[in-house]
């Protein structure tokens, strides 16, 4: 059957291509594959310098709305897959390349389960956001092609955060970046940016979804110069007709063949459970910077949770220059307001006493408490150049709290230590007397989890000198290959070690296909339980995503190895059984 190749978007006129590419003469891709100066904004598309929180819930005891309103908010849906199916506006064509990316999909039916898993905690937001700005509903699904879902995904294009902005369009569209805070890992606000890019780039195209989509990944001059070359031969400038970078030339398929198993995935053999059409987190205010250990004892998180959330704070403390808030479940949002009310100023930072030394600067002690000078100064009222007499008291930051593995990723990339780069450079590690697991891990960037799998060894288990460690390639980074149809090192590197990080998970798992499409073989989940069988005692407060993390498994297998309910409540004493080293 001859394939459709004809356009499929509002295609732009000979004037409108003109125009733009005039109006874009000054401006340069953001993606880094053409070199060039930043873009700039026209005056017509406005880019705020800060991005406004997320709405608060209703207030409590407020008059009910009525059916209409809450089915125009897309409230009357109970599973939010189901909310971003009725908003899905892409035509879905019959076209080989989309049906590439489908087949790499179902061949890996475990990777869209680790990266649902991820999207749990944040698809309501987005989902949210876009439907609010009346965009078609697959853009949702953007973050994972971008970065599986990854918060702290760092490419070698030196993109991160789940919309994988590069530094110079961060900033163009109001990401802050600093030492403390890195905006284009910002939940709220890098998904904000992102839509007023891919709106702007819309408006540039001529409504073109596809072009706007594929301008998102190599940049827009990319993009219209080819529009520009097409309209020169009388050739058609859609999407499909254009002649892109290889990766893009996937990369809009690859958008595509997700929001086609996302629509209707029973046709090719798979059934996603609901993820809860509500709000997982609320911003809450702080008042002030704070302590992330602290932020985390005053709302029952951990901190690896906490950060979960907040991944663009990587250092122990929130930036002193604001934003002022954190993301935080919604049920604990409350306790955390609470709580945080109760604090005195020392022990919002959890400060400690240190007494100056022959040859200390504010500088020195600074660096030596992994703070900032500024912070030295705005603690003892100095300046930056205030002489310190030895012996002389000052308040400093008790930087107590012991990272999470990405988060000193993060942290190394802004200090100028790539991460992302020592562990592609070097994929194997010689240890050094005194290594352990948790130390290379902070050295290199990959997660403990992950070097004991591709290891074949346990987390906790003792390293000996001159032993030989397999890094893998990317391990920071991409969930997902570069090249269209090919699983890379990166993919098989991450496989084992990815953990849940939603609190209601999503599972791909095997069904009954529907009769209009046999369902593939390789669409089936593998979930039969492998590696060391372990008990665990319930513990009171437990709840399933925090032992599933703890044992570094998913809800979804652990909910199955003990035949429990979606709302099965655990009771302390209560043993569950795990397998454990898959």
């Amino acid at each position: 059957m001859a394939r459709d190749r004809s356009p499929r978007c509002t295609r732009l006129t000979v004037a409108a291509a003109v125009a733009l590419l005039l109006a874009g003469c000054a401006t340069a891709p953001s993606r880094p594959q053409a070199a060039g100066v930043v873009p700039q904004i026209p005056d017509s598309v406005a880019v705020p310098s800060t991005v406004p929180l997320p709405p608060e819930p209703p207030v409590p005891g407020a008059a009910p709305d009525t059916a209409a309103e809450r089915l125009a908010r897309g409230e009357a849906y109970t599973d939010v897959l189901a909310r971003m199916r009725s908003g899905f506006a892409l035509e879905d064509i019959d076209e080989a390349r989309i049906d590439r990316e489908l087949e790499w999909y179902l061949r890996h039916p475990d990777y869209i389960e680790r990266t649902l898993n991820r999207a749990a905690p944040y698809l309501h937001f987005i989902v949210s956001e876009v439907e609010r700005r009346g965009l078609p509903l697959e853009l949702a699904v953007l973050p994972v092609i971008e970065s599986a879902f990854e918060p702290y995904a760092y490419s070698r294009a030196r993109a991160a955060g789940l919309w994988q902005f590069i530094p110079a369009t961060g900033t163009r569209f109001g990401l802050k970046q600093n030492w403390w805070y890195d905006g284009r890992r910002d939940v709220a606000s890098a998904t904000r940016a992102a839509l007023d890019y891919l709106e702007w780039l819309a408006k540039m195209f001529d409504g073109d979804w596809l072009l706007a989509v594929a301008a998102y990944n190599c940049g827009e001059m990319a993009v219209a110069r080819q529009v520009k070359a097409n309209l020169a031969a009388g050739k058609p400038i859609d999407f499909w007709n254009l002649k892109l970078p290889a990766e893009t030339r996937a990369y809009v398929p690859r958008l595509l063949a997700m929001s086609r198993l996302v629509n209707k995935p029973a046709n090719y053999g798979l059934e996603f459970s609901d993820i809860p059409n509500e709000p997982y987190f609320v911003p809450v205010e702080t008042g002030g910077q704070i302590d992330m250990a602290v932020a985390a004892e005053l709302s029952g998180l951990s901190t690896a949770d906490l950060y979960a959330l907040n991944p663009a704070f990587h250092r122990f403390a929130t930036d002193p220059t604001g934003p002022h808030f954190l993301l935080l479940p919604v049920e604990v949002a409350d306790t955390f307001r609470q709580n945080l009310l109760q604090l005195t100023p020392d022990q919002r930072m959890r400060v400690e006493r240190y007494d100056t030394r022959k040859g200390d600067t504010v500088a020195a002690i600074a660096k030596r408490f992994g703070t900032t000078p500024g912070m030295i100064q705005e603690l003892n009222g100095i300046t930056a150049n205030a002489k310190l007499d030895v012996d002389t008291e000052l308040r400093v930051p008790s930087a107590v709290i012991s990272l999470p593995p990405k988060v000193l990723a993060a942290a190394a990339l802004v200090d100028g230590k790539s991460a992302f780069k020592r562990s592609t450079a070097r994929h194997v590690h010689v240890v050094a007397r005194g290594d352990s697991l948790s130390a290379i891990a902070r050295k290199t960037g990959v997660p403990v989890a992950t070097l004991a799998s591709l290891n074949g060894i346990k987390p906790s288990e003792k390293l000996r000198a001159g032993q030989k460690l397999n890094l893998g390639t990317d391990a920071g980074t991409d969930d997902y290959p570069v090249k269209a149809g090919k699983s890379t090192k990166a993919d098989k590197a991450t496989a084992k070690a990815d953990k849940a990080t939603a609190k209601q998970t999503k599972v791909a798992k095997a069904a009954k296909p529907a009769k209009a499409e046999k369902a593939p073989k390789t669409a089936k989940a593998a979930t039969t339980p492998a590696g060391r069988k372990v008990t665990y005692v319930v513990r009171q407060g437990d709840t399933l995503f925090e032992i599933a993390r703890n044992l570094e498994v998913s809800v979804a297998n652990l909910t199955k190895w003990n035949s429990l309910g979606k709302k099965t409540a655990l009771q302390p004493g209560q043993k569950l059984v795990a397998f454990v080293g898959r």
